[in-house]
C-alpha cells in the first residue's frame, strides 16, 4: 500500500508517496498564504487517493523547523475544521513559537546556523502585521486534544529545542502519542553534515519512524 507525507513535487521514495509543497513565501506572502498552500494539498490529496494510488487513512504530515512549524499547524487545522485525516506527523526541530521565551531561546542566541536575531526576523516575515494564533504558531493553540501521533526531534544547541520539547510534553498530557528525541551535541540543521554518526544516526530514525507509524502500524495505530 503507497502512502503519502505531504509537507508540489511528488515522488515515489522507498514505496511511499511523498509530496513536497511548494507553498508561497513570506515577506512576500506572510500568514496564512504557506498554512493555506499546504492544507490545500492535504486536502487535495485525499480527495484524489485513489488517482494516486495512495491510501487516504494514512496521511502523514511534516516538516523540517519551519516547515516542521507549519505542518503543526495544519495538523489543528485539519482536526479543527474535521479535514483529512492525519495518521501521523514528524516534526523535526519545529519552529513552533513567535514568543521565544522559553529557556533555550533566551540562552542559545549566537548558535550555529540559526540564531535569536533570524528566529525573530523569520517571524516577523511570516506574521507580517498579523497577530499570531495557533494557526500560525502552534504553540499557541490551548487544546492539543485528539491530534494525530507525533515524533519530534531537537537539536541540543538550537533555539527551537525547549519548544519542541514542551510540544511534545503538552500532546502527551492531552493524550495524543508521542516519541520525543533530543540529540546531544548537536544544532539545529546539523544533520545535513552527513559525514557525521550523529547525522546518520538521525536521517536513520526519521525514515524508520514514518515506516514505522505508516506502513507497519505498530506502536502508533489509534
Amino acid at each position: 500500500m503507497q502512502q503519502i507525507a505531504a509537507e508540489l513535487g511528488i515522488k515515489r521514495v522507498t514505496g511511499e508517496l511523498v509530496i513536497s509543497v511548494g507553498y508561497r513565501l513570506a515577506p512576500e506572502h506572510p500568514f496564512p498564504a504557506a498554512h493555506d498552500d499546504i492544507y490545500a494539498v492535504l486536502t487535495w490529496a485525499a480527495e484524489h487517493a485513489d488517482e494516486l494510488g495512495i491510501d487516504p487513512a494514512r496521511i502523514a504530515i511534516g516538516g523540517h523547523s519551519s516547515g516542521a512549524g507549519l505542518a503543526a499547524a495544519v495538523a489543528l487545522r485539519a482536526r479543527d475544521e474535521q479535514g483529512p485525516p492525519i495518521r501521523f506527523q514528524l516534526l523535526h526541530q519545529p519552529g513552533l513559537d513567535d514568543r521565544q521565551q522559553a529557556w533555550s531561546a533566551r540562552h542559545y542566541t549566537d548558535t550555529p546556523f540559526l540564531t535569536r536575531g533570524k528566529v525573530a526576523q523569520m517571524w516577523g516575515h511570516y506574521l507580517g502585521s498579523t497577530p499570531a494564533t495557533p494557526y500560525a504558531a502552534a504553540a499557541r493553540a490551548t487544546d492539543l486534544s485528539g491530534l494525530p501521533p507525533a515524533y519530534i526531534a531537537c537539536a541540543e544547541f538550537c533555539p527551537n529545542r525547549d519548544e519542541g520539547i514542551d510540544y511534545g510534553l503538552r500532546l502527551l498530557q492531552a493524550g495524543v502519542p508521542v516519541e520525543l528525541h533530543q540529540w546531544p551535541g548537536t544544532f539545529h540543521g546539523s544533520q545535513a553534515i552527513l559525514s557525521a554518526d550523529v547525522s546518520q544516526r538521525q536521517n536513520a530514525e526519521l525514515a524508520a519512524v514514518l515506516r514505522r507509524a505508516l506502513v507497519e502500524c505498530g506502536s502508533w495505530t489509534t
